[in-house]
């Protein structure tokens, strides 16, 4: 007993730390969002003395994020969509359809996940501003498909992998075609990985920067990530307005983890298992 209660805290006490780690600066990006300039200038650290929500206002209205918050809702909808659609059709393919260099393919794809995005920035942006498509929102929507396309393809692979091959036959004898199978079958048995992959799609779309700031120039379709350091280079010296800004951005993310945990858990666990 006393060597299981031994590992229990063994395993406790580091989660407990990782667990601080994660929320303290979330809880102080809060405090001092709720402070105002001169209290955060004579003491950042310790806890406010009053709730000052007008910095949340000033944030909001000062650069514009109502619009920044409209960009990212409509291109990161818009590229987990196209990602759904494309990334489930691939899947299906590679996963159940036998045809010459689909395991090529695959392996193309798992590749791709090893390349970092700095390594093929410059040559996406040249082709972009070849094809008229920097600072547009079909730019921006087709960069984040184009980055996060072999992911999505890879769990929905891994994920139609599990589905028995002989649904596919029974499908096929009954009269559905290749799409048939596919709209009516592959999508309603792939709906909970569909689900999990959207979200965690649309997670890497929200928190990115570095693509929007390549692929957008003007205010008019800046993300709200980019629009958050774009506060902070005008009010450079008010942090607790910066701080409501950086605060705005990561609600919509902390409210997809807090009610989606288990959806979240099982995109990253998609096709691990079979069964």
């Amino acid at each position: 007993m006393r060597g299981r209660r031994l590992g229990r805290w063994l395993a406790a006490v580091p989660m407990a730390l990782l667990a601080v780690a994660t929320v303290y600066p979330l809880v102080f990006t809060t405090n001092v969002a709720m402070k105002t300039r001169r209290e955060y200038i004579f003491d950042r650290f310790s806890p406010t003395s009053s709730l000052h929500l007008e910095n949340i206002a000033a944030a909001w209205n000062s650069v514009g994020m109502a619009r920044y918050f409209a960009n990212s809702l409509f291109v990161v909808t818009a590229a987990v969509v196209l990602l759904l659609l494309f990334g489930s059709m691939a899947g299906f393919a590679l996963a159940q359809l036998r045809f010459r260099g689909s395991s090529v393919l695959f392996l193309g794809c798992l590749a791709a996940l090893f390349v970092p995005f700095q390594v093929i920035m410059v040559p996406l942006t040249r082709i972009m501003a070849a094809g008229g498509l920097v600072d547009t929102y079909p730019g921006l929507i087709l960069a984040y498909v184009a980055q996060f396309l072999p992911f999505t393809i890879f769990l929905m692979t891994s994920h139609y992998r599990t589905i028995p091959v002989e649904i596919i036959h029974a499908a096929k004898i009954d009269g559905n075609s290749t799409y048939g199978v596919y709209r009516r079958i592959m999508i309603p048995l792939g709906a909970p990985a569909l689900l999990s992959v959207g979200i965690l799609d649309a997670l890497f779309c929200w928190n990115d920067v570095l693509i929007s700031l390549l692929m957008t120039s003007s205010p008019e379709h800046r993300t709200l990530m980019v629009g958050v350091t774009a506060l902070r280079g005008q009010y450079s010296d008010n942090i607790p307005q910066f701080a409501s800004g950086v605060l705005i951005a990561a609600v919509p993310v902390l409210l997809i983890y807090l009610f989606l945990q288990r959806q979240i858990a099982d995109g990253v666990t998609a096709g691990s298992t079979k069964g």
